[in-house]
């Protein structure tokens, strides 16, 4: 059995080195200064290490939050940026597409026509988003790993972190206002604790309309050249004191420590650009085994299935404005990864990753068998990897189908899952019971905002039929089973009776139901079609899939941290940058265009005449609105345009992921040059193995935003509050 390493040894070994990658790598701001800096000035950067992360006093690193929700405020979804000291925020528009998608109706249809706050008592609250402020790190690798050695065992080693993991958090917020968290680095090699302010009032102030906030939709979404206005504009409230509180009519506008001046500068190819953010996940340094399962067996079958669920709500989004309102944010939401895993598979394949990742491995065992020390370390890992991943793969292709098409395929199965609870309370215990039904009655309230029962229906129908076809029988539920042969595999016929039947399909009924409960409605909803579906897929998923899973995937996770030890230790001469995280990182590159492939070559940036170019009335996501045209037309872009001409995309260099979106992209001075948004198609790999050639982050000239808030939503009093540089 492979020895356990010494893992406080391991710990010397990392980040040291002196070659450092351009473009490539997420790196730890309080690292820069040692590792980074001096690159960083030779590509062109004008200020410092300490300009950018300093815990003494006001740098860049203030002028960014992560946007986050409550109860998950450290798994940050998107980046923010601060542009004025009254603590206005510009984002991302699909960052903010959830409030606005909340706040429309019919009658105010935000997300069709745009919403602007005329003064701050008309800007809107947001329940449940959080803004972290970054307030310090510090490497806590020896007090993490305390009590732990070469002689002990995974399952004490992993109890033994969290609790001391436990006590290095509660210390970093004793008597203070701030929030810490631990998290892992370089697969569990480094620990470093992340200290933040965190605050809970954060209103719409603005957003421009789809047809501009989402030109393009999902049919440009991770393309390049890209015209999509991605922005909305969000302001953070704090107490009298300018401390994070809960909403209150008596809060007012915080007052940021750091603000970013904005640039009317523009870009120019070569430029020097740098992202600040909260990237959330990468997996750079995965071997061939784990690549292979996610681009042969994983990810085709995900496409698979939300090709299915995008293109029934896609015929009912066009057929209907009410449920087009109802389900943007959600097919936005499975159209997002649907489209990125199908560019990394084509990515992947185009570099031949698996190859290069095999290469990679024999030189790794050639040098772990150099001598006695490595090879009892490190000797045969990547063979065993490779057993655990075939292993692992059955079990992954039935994780992947219980969740996207069972928990998370009809939207009344995923909501069934919520009376579990309440079901299984005992009859007698009415004060639990009261309080479980006032949060379903919450719940059934939000859900039933944006439910179509009819698109559901059909989504059911086609979920259940791609589950069955799909999975071997030891994967099926016994409810999907028992379906199939009931329904004689007719599962549209299922899911229109199911339908008829479930009470939880029913907003009326269960609204009743919930008003006049008695402990002995469980026995109905315990007997409801949809619940009894539901529970059948999560018992099959919490007792057939998920535990052999996760036994598969610790002990992949184990040789994980021993292999990236051993790849670190082999490369000593080189500087690692951990994976993504959801933790505070800087990225730099350069503006550039790029080849994306014969005869195929692609400027760096886009200008308001390739909108025009697209414009299509006939064509939701690319009816242009007619302000927009008429500005065009006259050429009327104030001091925004440069040589006649209104410049709204760029790409560059920068590497970045999910996470980054809303990232403020910042020009040698550490001034506003736009927000990152996205990446190109051709490199949307990167997650998985970076390319210079093609990998380009996208970002949104914040020149374009300028002139939209200022000529087209004339909300030019948001402009008075920021601080531009000509």
């Amino acid at each position: 059995m492979l020895r356990k390493l010494t893992l406080l040894l391991t710990v010397l070994l990392l980040l040291v080195g002196n070659q450092v990658k351009a473009d490539e790598g997420m790196w730890i701001p309080m690292l820069l200064k040692k590792y980074n800096i001096e690159d960083m000035q030779k590509a062109g950067f004008k200020l410092t290490a300490e300009d950018i992360y300093d815990v003494n006093q006001a740098c860049l690193k203030d002028a960014v939050i992560g946007l986050g929700r409550e109860g998950r405020p450290f798994h940050h979804f998107c980046t923010g940026e601060l542009i004025s000291d009254q603590g206005l925020v510009v984002t991302n528009h699909h960052c903010g597409y959830g409030a606005i998608q909340a706040h429309s109706t019919l009658e105010h249809d935000y997300l069709k026509d745009g919403f602007w706050a005329k003064n701050k008592g008309e800007e809107l609250v947001n329940e449940g988003i959080t803004a972290s402020f970054f307030i310090r790190m510090a490497d806590v690798t020896a007090e993490v790993l305390k009590g732990i050695n070469d002689d002990t065992k995974e399952v004490d080693r992993s109890k033994i972190i969290k609790e001391n993991i436990k006590k290095i958090e509660a210390e970093a917020e004793k008597n203070t206002d701030y929030r810490a968290s631990v998290k892992a680095y370089f697969a569990g090699n480094q620990y470093f604790l992340s200290v933040y302010e965190i605050f809970k009032d954060i209103r719409l102030v603005g957003a421009p309309p789809s047809a501009i906030g989402k030109f393009g939709g999902d049919t440009d979404n991770w393309m390049w050249p890209r015209h999509t206005g991605d922005f909305s504009m969000f302001r953070i409230y704090a107490n009298k004191d300018n401390k994070p509180a809960s909403y209150s009519k008596d809060n007012v506008p915080m007052q940021p420590k750091k603000s970013f001046k904005i640039s009317l500068k523009g870009v120019k190819e070569g430029d020097f650009t740098m992202v600040f953010g909260y990237p959330g996940t990468t997996t750079e340094y995965l071997t061939s085994s784990a690549l292979e399962m996610m681009t042969q067996v994983d990810n085709p079958n995900k496409i698979k299935l939300r090709t299915k669920k995008l293109d029934l709500m896609r015929a009912d989004m066009d057929a209907s404005p009410m449920v087009r309102i109802q389900y943007s944010a959600k097919y936005a939401g499975v159209a997002n990864s649907w489209k990125r895993w199908q560019g990394e598979i084509k990515g992947l394949n185009r570099l031949n990753a698996i190859a290069k990742k095999k290469e990679l491995e024999a030189r790794f065992e050639k040098w772990a068998n150099s001598d006695a020390k490595l090879k009892a370390k490190y000797a045969g890992i990547v063979s065993q990897m490779k057993d655990i991943y075939e292993e692992m793969t059955p079990y992954s292709l039935a994780r992947d189908y219980a969740i996207e098409a069972g928990l998370s395929g009809s939207e009344v199965v995923t909501f069934a899952g919520n009376f579990r609870k309440l079901v299984s309370l005992d009859k007698k215990d009415t004060e639990a019971i009261s309080k479980e039904v006032k949060v379903l009655q919450k719940k059934a309230t939000s859900f039933y905002k944006n439910y179509n029962k009819a698109t559901d229906q059909k989504l059911l129908g086609a979920m259940m039929s791609m589950y069955f076809g799909n999975v071997e029988a030891k994967f099926q539920p016994e409810e999907l089973k028992v379906i199939a042969k009931k329904f004689k595999g007719d599962f549209k016929a299922y899911a229109k009776k199911t339908m008829a039947k479930s009470v939880l399909a029913n907003q009326v009924k269960l609204e009743s139901l919930l008003a006049n409960y008695k402990a002995s409605n469980a026995n109905k909803i315990a007997k409801d079609p949809a619940y009894i579906l539901a529970m059948s897929i999560l018992d099959l998923y919490k007792t057939g899939i998920s535990p052999k899973y996760s036994e598969l995937k610790n002990k992949a996770d184990m040789l994980q941290r021993t292999y990236m030890a051993g790849l670190m230790a082999m490369d000593s001469d080189k500087v690692f940058y951990p994976d993504a995280n959801s933790t505070f990182r800087v990225h730099y590159g350069k503006v550039a265009g790029y080849k994306a492939r014969n005869a195929v070559t692609y400027d760096y940036y886009t200008t308001l005449e390739g909108i025009i170019e697209k414009d299509n009335p006939n064509i939701f996501d690319y009816d242009v609105p007619q302000k927009l045209r008429d500005l065009y037309a006259s050429r009327d872009y104030g001091r925004y345009g440069e040589a006649g001409q209104m410049n709204v995309c760029f790409a560059a260099t920068n590497h970045t992921t999910g996470g980054n979106s809303g990232s403020p992209v910042l020009n040698a001075n550490g001034e506003l040059l736009g927000l990152n948004f996205d990446r190109s198609w051709e490199g949307v790999m990167s997650d998985l193995m970076y390319d210079p050639s093609i990998c380009r982050n996208v970002s949104l000239d914040i020149r374009y935003v300028l002139f939209i808030v200022d000529k087209f939503a004339g909300a030019g009093y948001l402009i008075d509050e920021m601080n531009i540089v000509e």
